[in-house]
Parts: C-alpha cells; sequence; structure tokens
C-alpha cells in the first residue's frame, strides 16, 4: 500500500514539475514574442499605419506567431510532439488566430468604440489583449496542439526533459 501511494505521489510531482518547466518556458518564448508584438506594433502605427492599429496589430501578431511556433516547438514542448508537423504547425496558427482575434477585437474596441485613439491607448489595450490571449493559448497549446507529454525525472526548472 505504501509502496503504491509513494508511486502516486512520485508520479504527481513529475506532473507538477513538468507544467512549472513548461510554464516557465513558454514564459521566456511569450516574453520574446511580446517584445516582437509591442514592438514591430508600436514601429508600424508610429510610421506606415499611423492611422490603423488593427491592421499594425495583425502584421505585428502575425511575426510574433512565427516566432512564438519557432521557440515554443523546439524549447517549451518539444518532448510533446506526437502528430505531424503540419497538423501541429494548424492546430498552433488556429490557436494563434484566435488569440490574435481577442487582441485585435480588445484593440478595435478601446480605439473604435471607446474613441481611445492615442498610441498610449492603444498599448494599454494591445497588452490587455495579449495578456487575455496568453492564457487562452498556453490552455489551448497544451490541450489541442502540444498534448503528448513524457514524464521526465530532471527536476531543475529549465532542465531540458
Amino acid at each position: 500500500m505504501l509502496g503504491a501511494v509513494n508511486r502516486l505521489l512520485d508520479r504527481l510531482r513529475g506532473a507538477v514539475g513538468l507544467l512549472y518547466r513548461e510554464a516557465i518556458k513558454f514564459g521566456v518564448v511569450g516574453a520574446v514574442a511580446f517584445v516582437v508584438d509591442v514592438g514591430l506594433m508600436n514601429l508600424l502605427r508610429a510610421t506606415v499605419l499611423e492611422d490603423k492599429p488593427t491592421t499594425a496589430k495583425v502584421i505585428s501578431a502575425s511575426v510574433a506567431t512565427v516566432v512564438a511556433w519557432l521557440g515554443n516547438r523546439s524549447w517549451t514542448f518539444r518532448h510533446r510532439h506526437n502528430r505531424p508537423v503540419a497538423h501541429e504547425a494548424m492546430l498552433f496558427f488556429a490557436t494563434n488566430g484566435v488569440a490574435m482575434l481577442i487582441g485585435v477585437g480588445t484593440i478595435a474596441f478601446s480605439h473604435y468604440v471607446l474613441d481611445l485613439k492615442t498610441l498610449a491607448a492603444d498599448n494599454v489595450a494591445n497588452i490587455i489583449g495579449i495578456a487575455l490571449g496568453t492564457l487562452f493559448r498556453f490552455w489551448a497549446y497544451r490541450t489541442f496542439v502540444f498534448t503528448k507529454a513524457e514524464i521526465y525525472e530532471d527536476s531543475s526548472p529549465l532542465g531540458t526533459p
């Protein structure tokens, strides 16, 4: 009986450790994609798309999505590959399409409905949209995109599985 309890506790610790490592890696990749998204949106908004914040957001989020795909596939969730790359990519980009709609919708609501048209207001709306989209993406990646996980003994927070 005690052996079964210990095995169950070991599996639970492994699962929590895996979630912890994935969350940290997801955060690092997300931080890089965040800089790309916000930086490019501001560059576009301040120059060629001054009066088109949603178009600037679509472009910046698209570029950030490619950055996130590369980072999450090759690092964060590399131990979860269980389908062909094309299928996984389709699910990843569909998930990010929904997250992009959340971000674009937040900016559109702020800019066009609330009539908050300054660059600062667009940035606040962008950050709120990114936060909401990030919560959705983490859940969706684990649930639909990178579904297969193996529990590893490495307990370091950034350890490679």
